[in-house]
């Protein structure tokens, strides 16, 4: 029922809308796009249908292949070029794909194509702060700062790390050895146990601590964030830009959305309540201890700018929750779906793992160098699935030329990565999974500009350090220990993935065989 009243909503204040489409732009030499249509911009004529379908509870047909959105945008720049314009509504969004314009607009122009948008469904759950949705600045970039400094304290790019991480990987590969006995041949869903082992290593860095594997309510809560971000983009959800009331409906997605936000919100604040009432300053035990230290040192000296909050805290310590889990549990589960999907590549793997490492020890990032195959391995697979397709939308800061084209200030700027490693005149057979791409002639690792699956420029992602180290200990620890396969006659997963804020595979299940 909640469907019929917000479409009946929808419905009736669109006609009140048509009036701001494209008003408040100077399009007289914006870069070229199709036309828009009314009010819903260029996005109605696929997205609409859709959202109605939903709204109504109908499902559409299950054999229909829907374009995801970073495949239609690149298919656009075969009519309209590298640089193009669209319209979400009102909004004058511009699109940029290839490494040439992507690197030219992030990299080269980073003053001006830094900022970010204020959509309602971030900015009502975000208040615009935090380190990944924050307006670019000088209190991000003091953030930001202050955050990658003190996580480099906590282990953050050093091997001092590794024992943490490996830690994790230890109970992985128990409860694996028990699900094998217990279950036989029957798949095994890896999501919940890498999310958990991911998960744990940031929570030791900013939060002191970590949650064992049986913990049912942080399983739930890792359930409830790869929910929301899939909901947040993926579903009728998305209205709340258009309509920021909507949040508020009880029901439907929008309900599913601040059920994410509250448990989330109580979770961590609780958290941070616990370190403000056993802070010891002199011995700050991880990186809430050494913010909330920050904070009151601001306040000795008198500077109460608001720049430094237990407020600001709280946000960056969500950015850190969630970007530091999501984005390096779906890479993890793309690289291990695709063992499965090409057995032959993760026998090579594996012959490289037991002729440099061997089966006595575990893998440690001292190897890494000597690995170039296994390596070249995890690179392919973050070029194919690249988790985060679209990056995290950017926006202008001011009205700027650039490439010959106007755009206005408050442009939506979307960064097409997947066009980046999906180019034909840089990859090439892009569509084929290739790994041997990554090694030059004499199989040494080559380094290749293109490849930016962390995105590039000052927004660029600051765990990248991080998830390299546990891509790599993970993936190396576990075809060490395991086969992994498809179940006997399951039809094989498709590689399409569920578009939210991230890339995430579509559900599978594998046979795990020790070695």
């Amino acid at each position: 029922m909640c469907g019929f009243y917000v479409l009946a909503l929808v419905l009736s204040v669109l006609s009140c809308l048509v009036y701001l489409h494209t008003k408040r732009w100077d399009l007289s030499n914006i870069p070229p796009g199709p036309k828009p249509m009314p009010v819903v911009g260029n996005f109605g004529v696929f997205l609409v249908p859709a959202f109605v379908r939903r709204l109504l509870g109908q499902r559409g047909n299950a054999d229909s292949k829907a374009v995801s959105p970073q495949v239609f945008m690149m298919q656009r720049a075969e009519l309209y070029g590298n640089l193009y314009s669209m319209f979400v509504g009102s909004q004058l969004v511009v699109v940029l794909n290839g490494y040439e314009v992507i690197r030219d607009a992030l990299s080269n122009r980073a003053d001006v194509f830094s900022d970010r948008p204020d959509f309602p469904s971030i900015t009502i759950m975000t208040k615009r702060k935090g380190i990944v949705f924050a307006p670019y600045g000088p209190v991000w970039r003091m953030q930001r700062k202050f955050c990658h400094s003190t996580l480099r304290t906590f282990g953050l790019g050093k091997l001092s790390l590794e024992p943490c991480i490996l830690d994790g990987l230890a109970t992985v590969r128990a409860e694996l050895l028990r699900r094998r006995e217990e279950r036989g041949e029957a798949g095994v869903d890896l999501a919940p146990l890498i999310s958990h082992a991911v998960s744990n290593v940031i929570c030791s860095m900013s939060l002191g601590q970590r949650f064992h594997h049986d913990d049912r309510e942080f399983h739930a809560l890792l359930d409830l964030m790869a929910c929301g971000l899939e909901i947040s983009v993926n579903s009728p959800a998305v209205l709340i830009n258009i309509f920021p009331s909507l949040y508020y409906l009880p029901c439907g997605a929008f309900k599913k959305l601040r059920r994410v936000e509250r448990d989330i919100t109580s979770f961590l604040k609780k958290i941070i309540a616990g370190h403000r009432a056993t802070l010891d300053r002199d011995n700050p035990r991880d990186f809430i201890d050494m913010y909330l230290t920050k904070v009151m040192d601001r306040q000795s000296a008198g500077e109460e700018d608001g720049s430094f909050s237990e407020d600001y805290l709280f946000y960056i310590i969500s950015d850190l929750f969630i970007a530091g889990t999501d984005t390096t549990t779906n890479s993890m589960l793309w690289i291990m779906l695709y063992m499965a999907l090409y057995p032959d590549v993760q026998e090579k793997v594996q012959a490289e793992i037991d002729k440099v490492v061997g089966r006595d020890r575990v893998p440690s990032m001292t190897e890494k160098g000597r690995l170039p195959f296994t390596e070249a391995t995890i690179m392919e697979v973050q070029r194919m699935s690249v988790v985060v397709p679209l990056a995290i939308p950017h926006m202008t800061s001011k009205t700027t030329e650039f490439r010959g084209f106007t755009i206005p200030k408050g442009t939506v700027i979307v960064p097409n990565l997947w066009s980046v490693h999906r180019d034909p005149t840089v990859w090439n057979a892009p569509d084929d999974f290739k790994p041997e791409r990554f090694l030059d002639d004499d199989g040494n690792l080559l380094r290749k500009e293109g490849f930016i699956p962390f995105g590039i420029g000052p927004r660029v992602c600051m765990g990248e350090q991080l998830a390299k180290m546990e891509l790599f200990l993970m993936f190396t620890n576990l075809m060490q220990a395991f086969k992994f396969r498809l179940p006997e006659g399951a039809p094989p997963p498709t590689l399409h993935g569920r578009f939210g804020l991230t890339l995430a595979p579509t559900a599978y299940t594998v046979c795990v065989d020790p070695r």
